[in-house]
């Protein structure tokens, strides 16, 4: 396999980028270059600022690319589409000016991707996990994010970008018959996948199979690892994706429940080729720990043949 692999500014806890608590994204630069990465996804939407030419040059300074960009909304309501295309916009209108990694033989599209997630429904964050109890969409309310979807890919190929769709706990596109569903509706040659081990064990599936099983819409993959005993308790709780992730039930790869060696072999054996992003969902406030917690990952995975 020809992989490179990245990291997020998820592993120093950014996610909902008003948090008061978010840590400047020079130092998510400085950690990760220091933790031994060669890049980075940008983060989700206003956390680092979309000045292509003083970002390309903070990269610059530390040897680093930005890998993907970040659509992190509800992509339900038709009435959020122009706001999901205005960040489209923005987005790939800077991610393609930065410094990008050499692309590899083998790797299906050129970075940088634009990853795209839906967020933003309390109904499914208290269900996060929960594949009986969670509501899912009706026809009519899926066609529309499906509309949204098809929308966004479509204004992201305008720069040359590649949308790959993210499944994520706690939004709309989740569990196994979701996931399915979604491969049906937005054609391969539209969006693409970029699959996340963890997401895939939090939603009760195995992370080796569904990679085997979307292997031909496989264009970038997420790696993290859970704490089963965190996991357990929290899937007794009525509890959001994020607090349980601020409890610790993400943690480093290598330290948890998933199976990294078989996740290699399954990456091999589909002939997957490109980039890999570490991530771990933490709570800001415990941004102390997380340059000893990526270098562990990027460690480990080593050790493992990545």
């Amino acid at each position: 396999m020809s992989i490179t692999i990245t990291t997020a500014p998820c592993c120093w806890g950014v996610d909902d980028v008003n948090n008061p608590n978010l840590p400047a994204w020079s130092r998510v630069f400085d950690e990760a270059a220091a933790a031994g990465y060669g890049g980075l996804e940008l983060g989700p939407y206003g956390y680092v600022p979309l000045d292509d030419r003083l970002v390309a040059a903070a990269l610059a300074e530390r040897n680093l690319f930005i890998v993907a960009g970040t659509i992190f909304d509800d992509l339900v309501s038709p009435d959020n589409r122009d706001s999901l295309l205005r960040q489209t916009d923005e987005i790939c209108a800077v991610i393609t000016r930065l410094p990008q990694p050499p692309q590899v033989a083998g790797q299906r599209f050129a970075t940088p991707y634009l990853t795209v997630m839906d967020w933003g429904h309390d109904e499914r964050d208290y269900a996060a996990g929960h594949f009986d109890r969670a509501p899912r969409l009706s026809v009519e309310a899926w066609a529309a994010m499906v509309a949204n979807i098809k929308a966004i890919a479509e204004r992201a190929g305008t720069y040359g970008v590649r949308a790959v769709i993210h499944p994520h706990v706690g939004g709309y596109i989740e569990f196994a018959d979701e996931i399915e569903r979604i491969a049906r509706d937005v054609p391969q040659e539209i969006a693409g996948f970029c699959l996340d081990t963890g997401h895939a064990y939090y939603a009760g599936m195995d992370p080796v199979e569904t990679l085997r099983r979307y292997a031909d819409r496989l264009d970038y993959v997420h790696f993290k690892d859970i704490d089963q005993a965190v996991f357990d308790r929290v899937m007794g709780e009525r509890i959001r994706f994020f607090e349980a992730c601020a409890q610790g039930v993400m943690c480093p790869i290598g330290r948890g429940v998933l199976d990294y060696p078989a996740i290699r072999q399954a990456l091999a054996d589909i002939g997957y080729h490109g980039f890999i992003t570490v991530e771990q969902e933490r709570d800001p406030r415990s941004v102390a720990g997380s340059l000893a917690d990526v270098k562990e990952s990027r460690d480990y995975l080593r050790s493992v043949g990545f």
